[in-house]
């Protein structure tokens, strides 16, 4: 019964992280240099909001347009580039960073959430049949029946990577290695590995608890409270594989993730997990949030992450798409 409940719990967890998303065709363009998107925004929602299209340096507390985060960002060692999943102009947005990256010659390894260590050698052998052809890497790796959102969202994403030649690294555990970890707990992973990922060193109390709230929040509410604690860990062994692939598959001009804005946060994400391993090596961190018209100031969106402030370098707001209310069948039945 467990084992059961936990499997559905991740694929429900699975499907609350990537809502389908309205896309429509029609667009406006994005007020300023802050939003370089040919065509305009895709997203709906609030494109007159104060904040749509400008970028946010958090620890300056101040704009910045465009051309100065990439100049920051090419600055750094790691780049992490969260996103919504569904969201189709945050890949945009992600596309002309990791564009705007890969300029001058320089060649950043490229990792991917979205890809797990077991697809690496489908994506190595598709680069290598056809370097440049993302419809065949997407092909490689059955992206249609990965769980991720559609293809075509992702796809500006993968083919700047692949017209810059870009190293594309498969970076996030295997799901079955999530749930065995969900299931036994860190013994189920080789001791080289819980070792690697530092699963046998404890939590502080106050984060432990936070990131308890957050998984109970994600899962509605009716997630079994036993099962709070392995999905901490399940989120800190992503979190730490992320940062040990992108660290390990680093090119001498460093490495940029494609990942969720939960696993971008610094606080307690993949920078923080970087920083740990290397804290003589620049890391970065891009949110891409939507605005929200009851929040007109960068500030506001801090709690939404639990926190007193922005948990990124730069924040780069974009308008919204609609989405459905992933807990709305969830709430009508009754908790176990």
């Amino acid at each position: 019964m467990r084992t059961l409940l936990t499997v559905s719990v991740l694929l429900f967890a699975t499907a609350c992280s990537h809502a389908s998303a309205t896309r429509l065709d029609s667009a406006v363009e994005p007020p300023g240099p802050q939003a370089p998107l040919s065509g305009g925004w895709k997203s709906s929602l609030h494109r007159e909001h104060p904040l749509s299209g400008r970028i946010w340096d958090v620890k300056a507390a101040r704009f910045v347009d465009a051309e100065a985060l990439r100049g920051a960002l090419t600055q750094a060692r790691f780049v992490v580039l969260g996103e919504r999943h569904d969201q189709p102009d945050h890949h945009r947005l992600q596309a002309w960073l990791v564009q705007a990256l890969a300029t001058g010659g320089r060649k950043p390894a490229l990792a991917f959430e979205m890809l797990d260590v077991g697809q690496q050698a489908a994506v190595d052998a598709a680069l290598a049949r056809a370097p440049r052809d993302a419809e065949a890497l997407a092909l490689a790796v059955d992206w249609a029946d990965s769980g991720w959102p559609d293809w075509s969202l992702y796809r500006p994403v993968f083919k700047a990577g692949l017209k810059a030649e870009l190293p594309i690294v498969a970076a996030n555990l295997p799901r079955a290695q999530v749930r065995d970890l969900v299931m036994r707990g860190p013994d189920a992973l080789a001791p080289e590995l819980r070792q690697r990922l530092s699963l046998d060193t404890p939590l502080p109390e106050a984060v432990e608890q936070a990131m308890r709230q957050e998984q109970d929040e994600a899962h509605c509410g009716h997630l079994p409270k036993e099962l709070l604690g392995p999905m901490v860990q399940a989120q800190r062994a992503r979190d730490a594989h992320l940062a040990d692939r992108l660290s390990s598959a680093a090119t001498d001009q460093g490495g940029v993730l494609i990942t969720g804005n939960g696993h971008a946060r610094t606080d307690r994400g993949v920078p923080a997990r970087l920083a740990a391993r290397a804290p003589d090596q620049d890391v970065r961190s891009v949110g891409l949030l939507e605005v929200d018209p009851k929040q007109p100031e960068p500030k506001d969106y801090a709690a939404s992450f639990g926190a007193q402030s922005l948990p990124f370098d730069y924040v780069w707001f974009t308008p919204a798409v609609p989405m459905e209310d992933p807990c709305a069948a969830l709430l009508k039945r009754p908790k176990k």
